[in-house]
């Protein structure tokens, strides 16, 4: 099976079959251009190098790194476990605890570094802040583990955004060919089809924030309805939200990044807008009967009470709804979501280090026993 794998870059990618894979379409327009141009081009905190892996008639990204310590989380472990863990403990609204973790945190980062956690190829990684597997696909994960372990012999090898509810077949596969699964979030998952079954209070919590566009005038406008000159706007709010109010760790889009999302549609891209102005605004995309947005923002300039925040959700539940998809709600404001009845899970980086040196190994086994023990269960008692 392992001679069916092959490894695509710049030099090699006018051979790839694109026509021949699942989704093929999808995945060059989404994948040449980072290729081509760079990912910083469309991802301005991004430094990495795109290569294109296929198996089967299965074609995924592959990114590939050596240090890149600046690098947003969708491609460092370091900065999602040290830098963007740091900016973090403030919610915790305890000083003695926060204090506490910090110290860890830094003794944590420093043995990072020295086991060289940045030196990473990631599978599957579309630079997103959560990445979406076809589940079918798992079938290949010991022939992908594998090859990689061949052709990136010092590289850690790894696949984001797991959890047991959505990738259960993937958890399972990739932990008996020898990848360790490390926590990473506390993710939120709703789906649409409980909605009847949810209690009372819930629904009425949805039927209230669908109300909210209504009462404050705000209209939706999808993609087609947008023009180039959006985009700039588009990308304030999401900076205005993800970047200035929580973390420069976060993915940097740019225009050029939503502009190639409006005209090839590998995001759908929604607004809210009022009086000519867009106030707000989400991006998602879908894979294996799971949605996902990486792109939302709002006008944070208006007063809270007129519940941008609530109106972008409601559209996520509606269109979870009308196409019948599970609506992964990333993390953070767990309370917020779980009153909306998604339901917590862990999510978890599968790491495969085995071709490694032990001191290069370590660490990673010290992560996933620090967020086992102490992070997930402060995130689930906090509702982060």
């Amino acid at each position: 099976m392992i001679e069916s794998i092959r490894l695509y870059d710049c030099t090699n990618i006018q051979e790839l079959p694109w026509e021949r894979m699942r989704d093929g379409a999808y995945a060059k327009a989404y994948m040449l251009p980072l290729m081509k141009n760079g990912a910083c081009t469309y991802i301005s905190n991004v430094q990495t190098t795109v290569l294109a892996l296929t198996v089967g008639d299965i074609v995924m990204p592959v990114t590939v790194n050596g240090a890149e310590y600046d690098n947003s989380y969708v491609c460092s472990p370091y900065t999602h476990y040290v830098s963007y863990a740091e900016e973090e403990l403030a919610m915790l609204k305890s000083p003695l605890l926060e204090k506490t973790l910090r110290l860890l945190l830094r003794g944590v980062g420093s043995a990072m570094r020295t086991s060289r956690v940045n030196k990473i190829v990631y599978v599957n990684n579309w630079l997103l802040s959560t990445n979406l597997y076809e589940a079918e696909s798992a079938r290949y994960a010991s022939e992908i583990v594998e090859f990689l372990g061949k052709r990136f012999p010092n590289h850690i090898i790894a696949f984001r955004s797991l959890n047991r509810k959505l990738y259960a077949d993937w958890c399972e596969k990739l932990e008996a060919c020898g990848c360790l699964l490390v926590g990473s979030r506390y993710v939120y998952v709703f789906d649409p089809q409980t909605i009847s079954i949810m209690p009372s209070r819930v629904r009425n919590t949805l039927r209230r924030d669908a109300k909210q566009r209504v009462r404050h005038g705000y209209e939706v406008v999808r993609s087609d309805e947008m023009t180039i000159e959006n985009m700039e706007r588009l990308v304030e709010l999401y900076r205005e939200l993800y970047i200035d109010k929580y973390s420069v760790h976060n993915p940097q889009f740019t225009s050029d990044f939503l502009e190639q999302a409006r005209r090839t549609g590998i995001l759908t891209l929604i607004g809210l807008r009022r009086a000519g102005q867009i106030d707000g605004v989400l991006g998602y995309f879908q894979r294996g009967g799971v949605m996902t947005t990486p792109v939302f923002g709002y006008n944070m300039l208006l007063p809270k009470e007129t519940g941008l925040y609530r109106m972008l959700s409601s559209v996520l539940v509606e269109e979870a709804v009308a196409n019948g998809l599970l609506l992964h709600q990333s993390a953070g404001v767990g309370a917020f979501k779980a009153d909306r009845g998604a339901d917590g899970v862990r999510e978890y980086t599968a790491v495969y280090v085995n071709h490694l040196p032990r001191s290069h190994r370590f660490i990673w086994y010290i992560l996933a026993m620090l967020i086992e023990r102490i992070g997930f269960p402060l995130v689930e008692k906090y509702k982060l």
